[in-house]
């Protein structure tokens, strides 16, 4: 049943555009450029796959020649900041370092934001403060933040599970989305700072990555960061990778057993972390449909039945359910 690759919700396709937007950039020419039928936009469900988005990230910073892509109204980050401040940060021995030394580079770079690097005990801390960018859905905020955990893991070769992350303003209605971007183990919203926290110890990992490996790296990054899997030692996150290597979907009680626990206890945990067992299910039929759609040597009832539909008609109710169109008019109107 593979592929069952992510996918991003529309919103944050529509976000990333606030900036280009006001510098009058052609809007519907980046969009082609990644594969995004423009009038995608307008379905509120849609989402895109992963390297659509990747895409996206990649033509705005190469349209714009920010690679702050307009969301710091004084001046843009000349492309290239971003590669540098990588060849200077894999020199370093140690992750610590090499975070100090990259967010040291970046305060050299710009006033419109500072990141901040802090430690006790016990926890080491990514601060994020918004100084003067124009980021009213924070885009820009979150993303360096996913950015910077994404560069971390990097450059030990390691995943670094986030222990919590906070954000200065309310609960966004799609909290689930930051559930996927930080896997953090606590979250908290209308806090005092907006950071990232994960284990000390791992501030002392050295740094595995060369400039051979940067090069090939930069190809892609910082882009792909944005999207590349997480540590996730969630339930989710456990269920999610146990149904990507099987062809089918399991009975409930058949996943409890695996993961040592009763129906009941599974499904209490799985409410704690705001999600169902037929929501995980869900999710990944809705992702591998919207990769299969974008294939259109696939016919839409060989997509049903590799899904595990039982027959066509209910692959088409779930799907409008999941995207508020059916199959054929989401093949129809929005892969191009």
């Amino acid at each position: 049943m593979e592929p069952r690759k992510h996918t991003i919700p529309v919103k944050f396709v529509d976000a990333a555009l606030r900036g280009a937007r006001r510098q009058a950039v052609d809007i519907d020419a980046v969009l082609q450029s990644a594969g995004i039928a423009p009038d995608l936009l307008a379905a509120a469900s849609a989402r895109v796959s992963t390297e659509q988005y990747t895409a996206l990230m990649q033509a705005l910073w190469q349209q714009m020649a920010d690679e702050f892509v307009g969301f710091c109204p004084h001046g843009r980050c000349k492309m290239g900041t971003f590669a540098m401040m990588c060849y200077t940060a894999i020199h370093c021995g140690t992750l610590k370092r090499a975070l100090s030394r990259g967010m040291r580079f970046y305060g050299l770079v710009t006033e419109a934001f500072s990141i901040a690097l802090t430690q006790d005990d016990q926890e080491a801390t990514i601060t994020f403060t918004n100084h003067q960018l124009d980021d009213p859905d924070h885009f820009l905020t979150e993303c360096w933040l996913v950015i910077w955990h994404g560069l971390a893991c990097w450059l030990t070769g390691r995943r670094i599970q986030l222990t919590h992350a906070s954000f200065t303003y309310p609960e966004p209605g799609h909290i689930d989305e930051y559930r996927r971007m930080f896997y953090a183990r606590s979250m908290q919203f209308n806090a005092a700072t907006t950071s990232i926290r994960f284990p000390v110890n791992a501030l002392s990992l050295p740094i595995i990555q060369n400039e051979v490996t940067l090069k090939q790296f930069l190809k892609t990054s910082p882009a792909d960061l944005l999207v590349r899997p997480k540590n996730d030692d969630s339930l989710n996150g456990q269920i999610r990778a146990m149904l990507r290597k099987l062809h089918d979907y399991p009975e409930f009680e058949h996943i409890a057993a695996q993961l040592n626990m009763t129906p009941q206890t599974l499904r209490r945990r799985l409410k704690e972390e705001g999600t169902s067992y037929q929501q995980i299910k869900d999710n990944l039929r809705r992702d591998a449909a919207i990769y299969y759609l974008s294939r259109p040597e696939i016919g839409l009832d060989d997509i049903a039945t590799e899904l595990g539909f039982s027959e066509p008609s209910a692959f088409h109710r779930a799907f409008k359910k999941w995207t508020g169109v059916t199959p054929g008019i989401y093949r129809q109107e929005h892969v191009k």
